[in-house]
C-alpha cells in the first residue's frame, strides 16, 4: 500500500466495496448539491398558514393560569404523578441495567403500531425511550383535557395542535432511535440511507423545494392506459369542465341518463380507476347512459371564478348538455363531497326556477349543514381563513399544496410520518398503488371559488341559516325538493355521517333515502361488490327522527351499498330504450379520460 492509499476513504477494503463506497459518496455529494438547488426554490412561509394564531396560545396560557390559581392542588398531583412515573421507569431501568440482565422493566403501555419492531420490548435503550415517550405524551393530553376555561371550539383546537406535536415528536421519527431504519442500515451497509436521501431530494424537486411526501409510485400509473380506461368520449368542452359519455355496454339502456359531478378538489378518475374498482364501469355494465364531468384544474387565470360560476357554467350547462345529447327533458344527477354540496345549491336554485330537469338526486359524503365541522375545526377559525383568503388572492389560485398538507395533517401518521420513515430513512420505493396515485394527482382551487365556499358555506353555514346569495336568489336547504338517496360513510373524517345526515333531514324533499357505507370518504365510496369488504346500513326510520334513532333501528348488510343504489336508481330512470352511442350525431372532442384530466398546471 502507498502512502497515498492511506489517507483515502475505505482504502484497505476490497475493491469491489471500496469501489461501491466511493460511488456512493460521490452520489451523496451529488445528492447535496440538488438537495441545495431544491430548497432555493423553496415557496415563501405564510405564518398564517403553519399554526393558528398568536389568539389560541393566549387563550391556551390564560386557561392554564385560571386552572393554576383555582386547582393549584389538581395541577401539582397531575405534575407529580407524571415525574413520579417517569423516575419510577428510569430508576427499574437503570437497576435492570445494573444486574448485567440486558433486560427491561415492566412494560404496562398500550400496544402502539409504531412501536411493532420487538425491540422496542426487549431492547433497554429502546424499550426506556418508547416508554418515556408514551408517558410523556400521556401526561400533555392529561394537562390539556384538565383545561376547564376553555370555549369547547378552542378546546379542539388546542386538543388537535397537542397532538400533532405528541405525535411529530415520538422516537419513530428519528434515525437514531428507529430500530427499523438502524437495521436497515445495518443490513445493507448504509445504501438505505443513500437511497433515502434520493428519496428526499426527489420529492423536494418535484415540489419547488416544498416537501410533499410521494405517497405512490407515480411512474406505475398513466392515466388512460392503465387506470381511468373505461371507454368513452368527451362530448363537450368550455373553459370549466370536459363532459365525458361513456360507451354503453349493454344492448338497451335506460331512458333518464345520469351525470356525476365528482369534486374538484381532486380529479374525477377516483370513480374509474382500475375496472375491477371502477364505479363508472358498473354503472354502463348496470345499463345506464352515464356521463362524467373532468373538472379543470385551474391556474391564476382562474382567480375571479366562483360558486356561481360552477353553478351556471358547470351544473346547469352539464345538465343541459345531457338533454341535448339523448333527447331527454330529465336527468339523474350525483355529486360527491364538495361537489354534491354544490349540487344541492344547484336544486335549490332550480326548485327557484321551477326546473325540473333533474328528477332525482344522489349525494357522495356530502355536507350541507356545516354547524359541525368535524376534524376540519382547527383550520376554520379567522386566523387560518385570514391566511388562506390572503395566500389565495396573491396566488390567484388556493394551491393543491396547501390542501394536499392539510389533509395529509388530519392523518399525519398514516398519511405524512410512517412514509416519511419508509421513503427517507428506508430508502424503499414508493408502492404502486392506484389509490395512492390518485391521491398525489391534486388540482388548484380557484381564488373566489375557495374564499366563497370557506367563509359562506364552512364558516358562516349560509346555506342551512340565513341562506346562500346565489345568481340572484337566497337559496335554503328547504328549497331541495328532489327526491334523493345520500350515502355516507361511517369512519368518514372529512364529511362525519352524522353531519351529513343532519343536513339531508333538513332538506325539503319528501322522498329521502339514506344509506350509511363502512369505511371512511373515498373507501366507503368505491367499494365494488367483488371485494364485499364493506357492509352498510339501511333504515326505514324516517330522517327526520335524527341520526342515532336511525341508525339504532338500521339493519346491516354485508358487502357493497351499490346494488343497493343501483335498484333505488332504476325506479327513477325510465324505461329501456336502444343503447346510446357518445355523442350521438354529435363529431366527439377526445376519447375518454379526456385532455383536462392530464393537464400540468402549477400549483
Amino acid at each position: 500500500m502507498t502512502t497515498a492509499d492511506k489517507g483515502q476513504p475505505g482504502s484497505q477494503l476490497p475493491a469491489a466495496e471500496r469501489e461501491k463506497l466511493e460511488a456512493n459518496l460521490q452520489k451523496l455529494e451529488d445528492l447535496t448539491q440538488r438537495l441545495t438547488r431544491a430548497l432555493t426554490h423553496k415557496r415563501a412561509v405564510n405564518p398564517a398558514l403553519e399554526g393558528p394564531g398568536q389568539e389560541l396560545y393566549m387563550k391556551a396560557a390564560a386557561a392554564w393560569m385560571t386552572e393554576a390559581m383555582q386547582h393549584p392542588g389538581r395541577l401539582l398531583e397531575q405534575q407529580i404523578g407524571y415525574w413520579g412515573k417517569a423516575v419510577k421507569h428510569y430508576v427499574d431501568a437503570q437497576q435492570a441495567l445494573a444486574k448485567g440482565s440486558f433486560a427491561v422493566p415492566e412494560d404496562p403501555g398500550p400496544a402502539d403500531k409504531r412501536f411493532a419492531n420487538p425491540l422496542w420490548n426487549s431492547h433497554p435503550w429502546f424499550n426506556f425511550i418508547k416508554q418515556q415517550y408514551l408517558m410523556s405524551a400521556e401526561a400533555i393530553q392529561q394537562a390539556v383535557a384538565q383545561l376547564d376555561h376553555l370555549d369547547p371550539r378552542d378546546r379542539r383546537r388546542v386538543e388537535y395542535f397537542t397532538r400533532q406535536i405528541i405525535d411529530m415528536m415520538a422516537p419513530t421519527n428519528f434515525l437514531a432511535t428507529n430500530p427499523d431504519a438502524l437495521e436497515r442500515a445495518l443490513a445493507t451497509e448504509g445504501q438505505s440511507l443513500v437511497d433515502g436521501l434520493e428519496n428526499l431530494v426527489r420529492d423536494l424537486e418535484a415540489n419547488n423545494g416544498d416537501l410533499l411526501i410521494t405517497l405512490a409510485d407515480m411512474k406505475a400509473f398513466e392515466v388512460g392506459r392503465n387506470i381511468a380506461t373505461s371507454p368513452g368520449a368527451v362530448v363537450f368542452r368550455n373553459e370549466l369542465f370536459e363532459l365525458i359519455q361513456y360507451a354503453p355496454s349493454t344492448d338497451k339502456v335506460r331512458r333518464i341518463p345520469l351525470v356525476i359531478f365528482p369534486p374538484w378538489i381532486n380529479k374525477f378518475y377516483i370513480l374509474d380507476l382500475k375496472p375491477a374498482n371502477s364505479l363508472v364501469k358498473w354503472i354502463v355494465d348496470q345499463g345506464f347512459t352515464l356521463f362524467v364531468v373532468s373538472w379543470k384544474n385551474p391556474d391564476p387565470s382562474y382567480a375571479d371564478t366562483g360558486m356561481e360560476d360552477y353553478v351556471r357554467d358547470g351544473y346547469l350547462t352539464a345538465i343541459e348538455q345531457v338533454k341535448q345529447i339523448t333527447g331527454e327533458t330529465k336527468v339523474n344527477a350525483v355529486g360527491y363531497c364538495i361537489a354534491g354540496t354544490t349540487l344541492a345549491l344547484t336544486l335549490a336554485l332550480m326548485q327557484k326556477r321551477r326546473d325540473r330537469s333533474v328528477n332525482s338526486a344522489t349525494f357522495f359524503t356530502t355536507l350541507t349543514d356545516f354547524s359541525d365541522q368535524g376534524e376540519f375545526v382547527p383550520f376554520l377559525d379567522d386566523d387560518f381563513v385570514d391566511g388562506i383568503e390572503n395566500q389565495a388572492r396573491c396566488d390567484g389560485i388556493l394551491s393543491k399544496y396547501y390542501m394536499t398538507r392539510t389533509f395529509s395533517y388530519l392523518r399525519s401518521n398514516d398519511l405524512i410520518y410512517q412514509p416519511a420513515i419508509r421513503s427517507y430513512m428506508m430508502g424503499e420505493a414508493p408502492p404502486a398503488f392506484d389509490l395512492l396515485f390518485w391521491n398525489g394527482d391534486g388540482t388548484n382551487l380557484p381564488a373566489q371559488m375557495a374564499v366563497e365556499y370557506l367563509r359562506m358555506l364552512c364558516q358562516q353555514n349560509r346555506f342551512s341559516t340565513d341562506g346562500f346569495p346565489l345568481m340572484g336568489e337566497t337559496l335554503r336547504l328547504s328549497d331541495v325538493q328532489t327526491p334523493f338517496c345520500a350515502v355516507a360513510c361511517e369512519t368518514d373524517h372529512i364529511a362525519a355521517w352524522r353531519s351529513s345526515f343532519y343536513g339531508m333531514s333538513r332538506m325539503g324533499s319528501k322522498d329521502k333515502t339514506f344509506i350509511l357505507s363502512e369505511s371512511g370518504h373515498i373507501a366507503g365510496i368505491v367499494n365494488p361488490p367483488t371485494r364485499d369488504k364493506y357492509g352498510h346500513y339501511l333504515s326505514e326510520v324516517p330522517l327526520a327522527e335524527g341520526a342515532d334513532a336511525w341508525k339504532q333501528a338500521a339493519r346491516f348488510t354485508r358487502g357493497s351499498w351499490w346494488p343497493e343504489w343501483g335498484r333505488w336508481l332504476e325506479k327513477r330512470s325510465g324505461a329501456l330504450v336502444p343503447a346510446r352511442q357518445p355523442g350521438g350525431d354529435r363529431p366527439v372532442l377526445a376519447p375518454a379520460p379526456g385532455t383536462y384530466v392530464g393537464e400540468a398546471v402549477p400549483g
